[in-house]
């Protein structure tokens, strides 16, 4: 099955989920920039992503082939011939440390951060807003999965897998749920965790909660923060009523920067 159709079959599946259990009831269904978040959702997770994952995807191959000519790189890769099972648990745990670090460096390096700020702009939160971010930002993570993910090798279905099963846990961690996962909390992310990331104030630092599905880099690294009886007052971050609303500026950000 094709990504697009998994990723239509799971947008529809949380926007049931949304109305039967809201963490947050007074929120409107027809929020405000959910126009915009709609676009990123068919741009980014279709559109964009095929053409980044085709150059990027190009690029490692033959990266690939140069690093074995040179024997730099192993002609078979790590995972190459094992289980379906082994193969997605040892992609899911690197690829979400690759992008937890990514993560981390789209907040703490300037110039990534202010690319990221169309995502952290989101003031009303709900599964849609996994799809909001800069154009930017794919052609970031893909660049710096595809190598380590060449050098593990292995089958192309655990790794559509971990795809498919990190696009539903990232429209669940931004859903807005009413939901809490128990125990799992040490090892997965959630809405209410996920939420703490998003928060205005610097409480806790001014970012934390890095994780995309797993929240055990946050545990290990100390940048785990959740008040469990409370959420955050404001979603966003300072200054972020400079950040335009209006597509095509949102998509040219930063180089036409902010409203005045």
């Amino acid at each position: 099955m094709i990504y697009w159709a998994w990723l239509l079959g799971i947008s529809v599946a949380f926007v049931l989920l949304e109305r039967l259990n809201p963490a947050r009831k007074s929120q409107p269904i027809l929020r405000s920039q959910l126009a915009n978040d709609l676009f990123y959702l068919i741009f980014n997770g279709h559109l964009w992503a095929l053409l980044t994952g085709g150059v990027i995807g190009l690029v490692a191959t033959r990266t690939d082939s140069v690093l074995q000519s040179a024997s730099l790189f192993p002609e078979t890769g790590l995972l190459t011939g094992r289980h379906f099972a082994t193969q997605f648990i040892v992609y899911l745990l690197v690829s979400d440390f690759l992008q937890w670090s990514v993560h981390v460096l789209l907040h703490r390096v300037p110039f990534l951060w202010n690319f990221h700020k169309v995502h952290h702009s989101i003031h009303e939160m709900d599964w849609a807003g996994n799809f909001r971010f800069h154009w930017m930002e794919l052609v970031v993570y893909k660049s710096l999965l595809y190598i380590p993910l060449l050098w593990l090798g292995g089958a192309g279905a655990p790794l559509f897998a971990v795809a498919v099963f990190g696009t539903a846990w990232g429209h669940f961690n931004h859903a807005n749920l009413d939901v809490g996962i128990g125990p799992l909390r040490w090892i997965f992310n959630s809405p209410r965790m996920h939420l703490w990331h998003h928060d205005a104030s610097t409480e806790g630092g001014v970012a934390k909660n890095y994780g995309i599905v797993l929240s055990i880099w946050d545990y290990l690294f100390r940048t785990a923060f959740w008040p469990k009886d409370r959420g955050p007052e404001r979603l966003g971050y300072p200054d972020d009523d400079r950040m335009p609303t209006d597509l095509p500026r949102q998509m040219l950000y930063p180089v036409f920067p902010a409203k005045v």
